[in-house]
């Protein structure tokens, strides 16, 4: 276990997943207010990471929270993509966990608050996202120094974003990590059901809603830049993704490990054993998300 790891008898990310489940099944009618608020605690099984700083910015139009590890390269900038279904979830709920990968890799990172559905639907967030690269390109960053890093639906984005900038012929990102990517806009994912017992928030139910809003009904759920599913992948950047063996998403990240590999991609994958959707939430008290974040620290190096 590393030094600074917190030791917990519970998995803290599964009991609050739970909490969540049982707030909704007790509230079907919660208000979107509501839900945000309840969502906003997802950072609570992060452990705040030490010698780290924030601040709050707006690039390229966009707001949100840059961290400031001490000693961080800040040439080198992970943009990272909250999840939350492209609904709930902000900057604050999950500076902490960009903060750690931040720190792990010894770069900066800047959390967008990019534009939530159902106010904005697709591709309101995608637009977010190129806008931010397009504004630190412009203020002088290279591009293969701009990581695009999310979880959940924010991993769709960082994904999505890079489909984006090669569509408009825009140089790429450097690299593209996404945890627990939800991607799957059709629903039809196997382990939606074969890890239904296991997986303590993710439901059919949960997602349709949650396509509903980012769709509103007029997008196509097979449009690449929603679903990159159905993207082609040609002269994609490298890719690390996780995800936990217990999710009911986990198949999303193996198709797109698949979908990547066929297209020529330097794709790696990690399937954590007996974890929850974006497990590296536990980092500063799991020994298995602070070893995922060593690992991707490596990766990165590996490839600069």
């Amino acid at each position: 276990m590393t030094p600074n790891t917190v030791t917990t008898t519970q998995d803290a990310l599964r009991d609050l997943y739970a909490d969540w489940s049982a707030i909704m099944a007790e509230n079907p009618q919660m208000s979107m207010r509501l839900f945000r608020a309840v969502f906003d605690e997802w950072h609570q099984p992060t452990v705040e990471p030490e010698d780290v700083t924030y601040r709050e910015d707006t690039v390229g139009g966009v707001p949100g929270i840059w961290c400031l590890p001490a000693g961080g390269d800040a040439s080198q900038v992970l943009l990272y993509t909250h999840g939350g279904g492209f609904s709930v979830g902000s900057a604050s709920s999950h500076r902490k966990l960009a903060a750690h990968v931040a720190k792990a890799l010894g770069v900066v990172s800047f959390v967008l608050d990019y534009r939530r559905a159902p106010e904005h639907p697709h591709p309101a967030q995608v637009e977010d996202g190129v806008a931010v690269f397009d504004a630190l390109l412009e203020s002088g960053i290279k591009p293969e120094n701009i990581t695009t890093i999310g979880d959940s639906a924010g991993g769709n984005l960082a994904i999505a974003i890079a489909l984006a900038l090669k569509e408009q012929g825009k140089p790429a990102p450097g690299q593209v990590i996404a945890f627990s990517p939800w991607v799957d806009m059709e629903n039809k994912g196997e382990t939606l059901h074969t890890n239904a017992a296991t997986d303590a928030l993710i439901t059919p139910e949960l997602l349709e809603g949650m396509i509903a809003g980012v769709l509103g009904g007029a997008v196509d759920p097979k449009t690449p830049l929603a679903n990159p599913l159905y993207a082609d992948f040609s002269g994609f950047p490298r890719l690390y993704l996780t995800a936990g063996s217990v999710e009911a998403l986990v198949d999303n990240a193996q198709r797109l490990e698949g979908l990547a590999r066929r297209a020529g991609v330097d794709v790696t994958l990690n399937v954590a054993e007996g974890q929850q959707h974006v497990f590296p939430f536990l980092a500063g008290r799991s020994e298995v998300a602070d070893q995922e974040l060593f690992r991707i620290a490596d990766w990165y190096r590996q490839g600069r």
